[in-house]
C-alpha cells in the first residue's frame, strides 16, 4: 500500500459520501464538488503514535458539506478501516485522519522495490507533455567555468525528473556561434596561430594560444594564406577554433554527466534556405506580422511586446538591416514551437532577469499561452572556496579544473541539493571529504552498506527465496518501508514542481533511516543462530533500500558505488 494508493482510496471514500449527500440534498453545496487525489493526500506524521499515514482531508471538506470536521472524519474512518492493507482508521485533534497499515502490507512495498527495479518510482503524472529545456549555452569562445556548472547540475537533473514523471524531454544547448563574440574569437585565434601580437579586445587566457597552435597545425599553409587573403585566413582559424572549442564543451560535459540531445546553432537562424528561401529570422518577422505585433517606425522594424507585458517594445531589426539579438531570440522561440514542443523551459543565469519579460512576450506574440508554454527559471551565482583560477583561462575557474578537484559526484549532488533561487556558497573541502557531514558521501555510503550486505549475505548462505513482510516489525523497519513508499510521490513532485533538490533531501533521510534500521536489525545471523525466514526477508528490504538509493541518485547524474 503506497501513500498514493491510500490517497486515491480516500478519494474514492469521499466521493462516495459526497454522492450521497448530493442524492438526498438534490444538489445543494455539493452541486460542484469534486474530489481529487491532490485534496485528499497522505503525509507522514511527525508523531508515529499517530499511525503510519494522515490526511486532513475531512477538515478541507467539512465547510464546502456544510458538516462539523469530526463528524466528516467518523464517516471516513469508518469506511477506511475497510481498505485493504489497513490495520486501524483513528480521528485525531479536529478531524485528522490516521491511518495505521498492517505489517504485511506494508513490507509487500520491499518486495514491490526489488521487482520493478530501476522503474521504481517512475510514474506517468506529465504524461503527454512534451518538453524543451534550454540550459549552459554558453558561448563557444572559451571552457566552460564555474559559472555554468549550477545550471549545467540541476538542467540534467531537472530533464531526468522530469522524464522519471512521464514527460517527453529534449534538453537542448543553444550555441551563440552568430555575432560580434565570434568574431572577436576568430581575430584572437588568428593572432595567436601567426605569432602576432593580441589585438586589443582579445579573449584572454593561455587556452587561446592552445588553440591557436592546434589551428597552425591542422592548417599548415594560414600564413601565406593570411599574406595572400586576410578574411580567408580569419573565416578558417575561426570556424576551425570553433569547432575544437565545441568538442572541448562537449567532452566536459560528458564528463561531468550531463547529457544534451540537441545542439542547436544560432548560426542556422540566419542562413536562408536551399532554394532560396528566406532565413528563419526573415520567417519569424513575417509570422509575427500575420499576427499583428509587428510594426515599423524610424526605419526600425518592432514587435509590439509591451501588449504581452514586456516593460518595452523590442527592435527586431535596426534601420542598418542588422538584426538585433531578439530577432534570433524570437526565431529560436519559434523553431521549437514548430519543432512540436508544448512547454520550452529556458534555464538562465543570474544576470538573465531582463530576459524573463522579453522571452515572455515572444511567447505571445507568437501565439502561444504565456502561462503554461513558457517558463523561465533564473539560477543565482555560486561561491566555491577553495577553487583556484585556471591556469589556461586566467580569469576564470574552468569546470574541467573543479572536475579534477572534487569530481562530478560531489559537485553535481551539491549544487542539485539547493533551489536554484538561493545563493549558493560551497566549501569545497568539505565536498571532498569522506564523512557523514558530507551529504554526498553520507548518500553514497549507505548504498555501498547495501552491496556489503549482499556480499555477506551470500557468502552466509542467504538470498531472497522467501519473502514473509509480516516479520518485517521492527520499529526501523516500519521507518524505512515508510520512506521507501513515499519515493513514487517524491519524484512526481520534484518534477511538477521543476525541485530536483526534493530529491537530495529525500536520500539523505532515507539514508539515515537506512543506516538506523542497519544498527538494530541483522540481515545475517549471529553466532550460531540459524538463518530464518526473517533473515532472508530483510535481506529483501536491504535490496529494496538500495535499489531506491540507486535510482534517486540517477536523477540526480550522480553513481551508486558498491563500495567506499
Amino acid at each position: 500500500m503506497t501513500p498514493q494508493e491510500l490517497s486515491l482510496a480516500l478519494a474514492r471514500i469521499l466521493t462516495d459520501i459526497v454522492e450521497e449527500r448530493r442524492s438526498r440534498t438534490e444538489g445543494g453545496a455539493t452541486g460542484e464538488l469534486v474530489v481529487t487525489v491532490q485534496d485528499t493526500q497522505v503525509e507522514r506524521p511527525k508523531n508515529r503514535d499517530h499511525g503510519d499515514w494522515s490526511s486532513n482531508a475531512a477538515m478541507k471538506f467539512a465547510k464546502r458539506l456544510g458538516v462539523p470536521p469530526r463528524e466528516l472524519a467518523e464517516q471516513i474512518i469508518s469506511r477506511a478501516a475497510e481498505i485493504d492493507g489497513v490495520a486501524r482508521a483513528e480521528i485525531a485533534g479536529p478531524g485528522f485522519i490516521n491511518l495505521t497499515l498492517d505489517v504485511a502490507s506494508a513490507g509487500e512495498t520491499a518486495r514491490r522495490v526489488v521487482e520493478q527495479g530501476a522503474a521504481y518510482g517512475r510514474g506517468d503524472a506529465l504524461a503527454g507533455q512534451v518538453i524543451n529545456m534550454e540550459f549552459v549555452s554558453a558561448n563557444p569562445t572559451g571552457p566552460l567555468h564555474m559559472g555554468h556548472t549550477r545550471w549545467a547540475a540541476l538542467g540534467d537533473s531537472t530533464a531526468r525528473v522530469l522524464r522519471a514523471a512521464g514527460a517527453e524531454v529534449t534538453s537542448e544547448y543553444y550555441i551563440n556561434d552568430a555575432g560580434a563574440q565570434m568574431n572577436k574569437f576568430g581575430r584572437s585565434v588568428l593572432a595567436a596561430a601567426l605569432h602576432e601580437p593580441a589585438p586589443e579586445d582579445a579573449y584572454p587566457g593561455e587556452y587561446i594560444q592552445q588553440l591557436g597552435s592546434r589551428v597552425r597545425e591542422q592548417l599548415p599553409n594560414l600564413a601565406e594564406l593570411a599574406d595572400q587573403d586576410r578574411d580567408a585566413a580569419l573565416d578558417q582559424a575561426q570556424e576551425l577554433a570553433y569547432q575544437l572549442q565545441l568538442a572541448e564543451i562537449k567532452d566536459s560535459l560528458e564528463r561531468f554527466n550531463v547529457h544534451f540531445d540537441v545542439f542547436f546553432s544560432e548560426r542556422t537562424l540566419h542562413a536562408p534556405g536551399e532554394h532560396g528561401e528566406p532565413s528563419p529570422i526573415e520567417a519569424a518577422i513575417d509570422r509575427l506580422r500575420e499576427q499583428g505585433h509587428v510594426f515599423t517606425e524610424d526605419d526600425a522594424i518592432w514587435v509590439r511586446t509591451t501588449d504581452f507585458g514586456d516593460d518595452k517594445d523590442r527592435v527586431f531589426t535596426r534601420g542598418n538591416g542588422v538584426y538585433t539579438y531578439f530577432a534570433a531570440d524570437a526565431a529560436y522561440y519559434l523553431s521549437k514551437m514548430d519543432r512540436g514542443f508544448g512547454e520550452k523551459i529556458y534555464l538562465l543565469g543570474a544576470d538573465h532577469h531582463g530576459y524573463i519579460g522579453r522571452l515572455t512576450a515572444i511567447a505571445g506574440a507568437a501565439g502561444d499561452n504565456i502561462e503554461t508554454d513558457i517558463t523561465v527559471l533564473i539560477g543565482q551565482l555560486v561561491n566555491l572556496n577553495g577553487a583556484r583560477l585556471s591556469k589556461r583561462a586566467g580569469n576564470i575557474i574552468e569546470l574541467d579544473d573543479l572536475l579534477e578537484w572534487l569530481g562530478a559526484d560531489a559537485l553535481r549532488y551539491w549544487l542539485a541539493r539547493y533551489p536554484a533561487d538561493s545563493p549558493l556558497a560551497l566549501d569545497g573541502e568539505q565536498l571532498r571529504s569522506r564523512t557523514n557531514d558530507n551529504p554526498v558521501f553520507y548518500v553514497q555510503y549507505a548504498h555501498a552498506r547495501t552491496c556489503a550486505v549482499d556480499r555477506n549475505a551470500a557468502t552466509a548462505g542467504i538470498d531472497r527465496s522467501t519473502f514473509a513482510p509480516g516479520l518485517l516489525e521492527h520499529p526501523t523497519e516500519t521507518d524505512l518501508l515508510g520512506k521507501l513508499q513515499q519515493y513514487p510521490g517524491i519524484v512526481a513532485g520534484a518534477a511538477e514542481l521543476r525541485e530536483p533538490h526534493r530529491v537530495t533531501r529525500y536520500l539523505e533521510e532515507l539514508a539515515a533511516s537506512f543506516h538506523r534500521w542497519y544498527d538494530n536489525c541483522r540481515v545475517i545471523p549471529l553466532g550460531e543462530e540459524p538463518v530464518g525466514d526473517l533473515h532472508r526477508t530483510r535481506l529483501w528490504l536491504n535490496d529494496a533500500a538500495g535499489q531506491v538509493l540507486r535510482n534517486g541518485l540517477d536523477l540526480i547524474g550522480v553513481t551508486a558505488p558498491e563500495r567506499l
